[in-house]
C-alpha cells in the first residue's frame, strides 16, 4: 500500500493572500487638511488680544474685518508651521506687512540659533551696529555692518520708528542680513524681518495685497474631504467614524460643494482602487 502523507491534524495549509501595498496620503493632501485645521484655530483666536495689530482686518463691516483677521492668522499659522513654530509662537513672532509675512528680529535670531548656527553682536549704538555669524559646521565667520548713514541713503531715517529707536532698527536690519547670509535655508517661509518691511518694500517683493482671507488660502471651493491613495481624510472634525461599512458613501456637506480638486482626488482614489483589485486578481 502506498503511504500518503497526511498533514498533522488534517490541516491544509493555504497560501496567504497577497499583501496590498501601504497607501500613504500625499504631502499636498496632508497640507490641505492641516490648512483647514489652521483656519479653525484662527477662528477661535481672531477676536482675542493675542492677534497682533498687523494681522487685524480693516473694514467698515465688522464681520468682513473678522474674516480678514481669520485669513491673516491662518496664513501666519501655516507660515510658522513651515518654520517649525507652534501657532501661538507664530502670533508672538510674526507680523504681516502688505501681505508679506515677516519674523520679528528677536524671533529670527532665535530660530537661526535653534538650528545650531552662531550669531554674535559685536557692537551696537544709535549710529552703528555690527553682527557676526557662522553657519553650523563651518569655521569662517561672516560680518555685516549697518550704520545710520547707510539707513539715510535708503531713506529709512525719515520714518517714525527710526527717529524714536534708531539702534533697535539698526539691529533689526543687521539681524535680517546676517541671518540670510548664513542660514537662508531656515528662512524660506519668511526671509525678512518685520522691522525691514513696510508697504513699499513689501510691494517690491511681489505682493500688493493688503489682506488675505481664508477663501484665498484654502481656495474658492473647499472639498468635502481630502482623498489620497484610496483613503479619505475628513477636513471637518464632526465627520467622525459612525460605524458604517467603509464602502458606504461619505456624507456630503452642502456648504462645501465638490469642486474640480475634489473630483480629481476621487478620480485618483478610483484609479488606486482599480490597481488594488488588479493586484488581487
Amino acid at each position: 500500500m502506498t503511504e500518503i502523507a497526511i498533514p498533522e491534524n488534517n490541516v491544509v495549509e493555504q497560501a496567504a493572500p497577497p499583501r496590498l501595498p501601504d497607501m500613504q496620503p500625499s504631502p499636498l493632501a496632508l497640507w490641505a487638511a492641516e490648512a483647514h485645521q489652521a483656519s479653525m484655530v484662527a477662528k477661535a483666536l481672531a477676536r482675542t488680544s493675542f492677534v497682533p495689530a498687523s494681522m487685524r482686518g480693516k473694514d467698515n463691516n465688522p464681520e468682513k474685518a473678522n474674516e480678514i483677521t481669520i485669513g491673516n492668522v491662518t496664513a501666519a499659522i501655516l507660515t510658522g508651521q513651515e518654520l517649525g513654530l507652534q501657532p501661538m509662537a507664530s502670533l508672538r513672532s510674526m507680523d504681516i506687512i502688505q501681505g508679506v509675512p515677516g519674523l520679528r528680529a528677536h524671533a529670527m535670531r532665535g530660530l537661526v540659533q535653534s538650528k545650531g548656527h552662531k550669531l554674535v553682536k559685536v557692537s551696537s549704538s544709535a549710529t552703528k551696529v555690527v553682527y557676526r555669524g557662522k553657519r553650523k559646521g563651518e569655521r569662517e565667520w561672516q560680518e555685516v555692518e549697518w550704520t545710520i548713514e547707510r539707513a539715510k541713503l535708503l531713506g529709512l531715517t525719515v520714518k517714525d520708528q527710526w527717529k524714536k529707536q534708531p539702534e533697535t532698527m539698526l539691529i533689526a536690519r543687521a539681524t535680517g542680513e546676517i541671518c540670510r547670509l548664513i542660514a537662508s535655508d531656515v528662512l524660506h517661509a519668511a526671509p525678512y524681518c518685520a522691522e525691514e518691511l513696510d508697504p513699499v518694500t513689501a510691494a517690491s517683493l511681489g505682493s500688493t495685497a493688503v489682506s488675505v482671507t481664508t477663501e484665498e488660502i484654502l481656495g474658492a471651493v473647499e472639498p468635502t474631504a481630502i482623498i489620497s491613495g484610496g483613503y479619505e481624510f475628513s477636513t471637518h472634525p464632526e465627520d467622525e467614524y459612525d460605524g458604517q461599512d467603509e464602502t458606504d458613501e461619505m456624507p456630503q456637506h452642502d456648504s462645501h460643494p465638490v469642486g474640480e480638486f475634489d473630483a480629481w482626488c476621487r478620480a485618483c482614489a478610483e484609479s488606486a482602487a482599480a490597481d488594488r483589485e488588479a493586484a488581487v486578481r
